[in-house]
């Protein structure tokens, strides 16, 4: 009956309403943390907007589609979930935050970024997986703290070359897109650690032993003709890459799977120290 009766209240877009769905917010959590994930929320209580010292907001799996301004208090705010939602803008008051290092955006319905993005001058970890993002979103080229990216699962067939510009830049997610060639603009990033292109369409891979800092390159499930080459002690994961001829390309591709797995849920788990 409780979770039949929060269902009809998520329904309700008055400000009490929501509010009974995350319940007493009158005090500061002791570990500056708050988690209003899978609330069926449909807005955000103002109330949840007032603890100047919070660190750390989860509002994952809810059917948000909008911010109160009041969000741009969170001064101190550096990680912010807001995946799993019904996002088709980001939110201005998001961009207002100028200690945020880490943003959740994945599986919403973005297909664009405002210019004001540019001002997260903090922003190290930025997850885009699953939106409705045609063209690279340009303004991520600003973020100059930016050490990971993950835009897997879009519609995007190319990558700027202003992407070069940022020198922090250590992993990309780029599986699941419509790239059909390899991108020239990671070639010349020689500090990139992990490269995924997993499941594009990119049929010849270019040599990649040149780049100093790779560990790790994920190019399974593309039409490829060759292995890209590495050098000594990276990683590849995909056709050819760590099995002789012989072996059947599903075994690699399993091996492939349970590998990508691994690294992904390692990387959800970054998060500040606080």
């Amino acid at each position: 009956m409780g979770n039949a009766i929060r269902g009809i209240i998520a329904f309700i877009p008055a400000e009490r309403c929501q509010r009974f769905l995350v319940g007493d917010l009158k005090e500061m959590p002791l570990d500056r943390t708050l988690d209003l994930s899978g609330r069926q929320l449909r807005r955000l209580p103002v109330a949840a907007c007032v603890f100047g010292e919070l660190v750390k907001l989860y509002l994952s799996d809810n059917n948000l589609s909008s911010l109160p301004a009041e969000l741009q208090g969170l001064k101190k705010l550096q990680l912010l979930a807001l995946d799993f939602n019904c996002f088709e803008e980001l939110p201005a008051a998001v961009c207002r935050l100028p200690q945020l290092n880490i943003l959740y955006l994945g599986n919403n319905r973005l297909c664009h970024l405002p210019r004001e993005l540019k001002e997260l001058k903090e922003l190290n970890t930025l997850w885009l997986e699953t939106n409705c993002f045609t063209v690279f979103p340009e303004v991520v080229c600003e973020l100059p703290n930016l050490k990971t990216l993950h835009l897997g699962y879009n519609q995007i067939q190319s990558l700027p070359r202003e992407l070069s510009v940022l020198e922090e830049l250590r992993s990309i997610w780029l599986a699941g897109n419509q790239l059909s060639e390899f991108p020239v603009v990671l070639l010349e990033m020689q500090l990139l650690a992990v490269i995924d292109v997993d499941r594009n369409k990119i049929r010849r891979f270019p040599g990649l032993s040149h780049m100093e800092g790779l560990k790790l390159i994920i190019y399974d499930h593309n039409p490829c003709v060759n292995a890209p080459s590495v050098g000594e002690g990276v990683k590849r994961v995909g056709r050819w890459a760590d099995c002789s001829d012989n072996e059947t390309e599903d075994s690699s591709s399993k091996a492939a799977s349970e590998t990508k797995v691994e690294i992904m849920e390692a990387q959800h788990e970054e998060e500040p120290n606080v």
